[in-house]
């Protein structure tokens, strides 16, 4: 019994000390990797303005270098969806659309890190790259009489009544008459960063984009077009860490 007395604190202790160390390696975890997946959503573009992809390298206990992957949808602000009489949505004027490629190059700072599996961490970014622009032509279906109906590419001069109009053509119809445009893209962000396992992270980039292309892009043809686009986004993101 007194023997028990003894080895009853000893195994308390012991059980004590293994646990604080399995703490402190959670709280310590160090990665020098991390993959991310997200959806953005910005002021250029619509409901989803586009995808990331991101690959991130520690640096130090700070700093982190990335290259990323955007795939975004751009619009020119002036553009408006109507509906038509059999409840198909278009936009009046539009002539094309802009698929935008972003290879990305940039480097991360954090600023306030969080505490072990709790808080949010966060940090700030900057990233830059040559953009490679898809103008694909938006087509439309338009009702010559009262029989007969076509799909083309909108021409302001030939499609005059937008109550002719009948709805969109085929999802990537006209995607083989496209047309590209080189340029650059730079952005600056802040990143919030509230997941709670430490191999996985999610949070929420927001941030300001600025990109310009080497000739205008034709967007709407009948107002102002520019090659020079900037916009405030945020991205919700996802991925793991090794």
């Amino acid at each position: 019994m007194t023997k028990l007395k003894f080895i009853l604190p000893l195994l308390l202790l012991s059980f004590s000390i293994e646990s604080f160390a399995q703490r402190e390696d959670i709280g310590n975890y160090e990665y020098d990797k991390e993959y991310m997946f997200g959806g953005n959503k910005n002021t250029n573009g619509g409901l989803i303005g586009g995808f990331v992809f991101k690959v991130g390298t520690r640096i130090d206990d700070t700093q982190f270098s990335f290259l990323a992957l955007e795939l975004s949808n751009v619009k020119n602000p002036k553009e408006i969806r109507y509906n038509t009489v059999l409840g198909n949505s278009y936009i009046f004027g539009k002539s094309n659309y802009l698929y935008s490629i972003r290879p990305q190059y940039g480097r991360e700072i954090i600023l306030f890190k969080k505490a072990p599996n709790q808080g949010v961490q966060v940090s700030a970014l900057a990233a830059i790259g040559p953009s490679f622009g898809i103008i694909a032509p938006y087509y439309i279906e338009y009702a010559l009489n009262r029989v007969e109906t076509v799909r083309e590419q909108y021409n302001p001069e030939v499609h005059q009544s937008r109550f002719n109009i009948l709805g969109t053509g085929r999802l990537f119809e006209g995607i083989g008459q496209s047309e590209f445009a080189f340029g650059g893209n730079l952005k600056a962000a802040l990143n919030f960063e509230f997941g709670v396992f430490r191999s996985n992270a999610m949070g929420l980039e927001l941030g300001y984009m600025l990109e310009g292309f080497t000739k205008e892009i034709p967007l709407i043809p009948t107002t102002e077009n520019r090659q020079l686009f900037q916009s405030a986004y945020f991205t919700f993101f996802y991925g793991f860490r090794r």
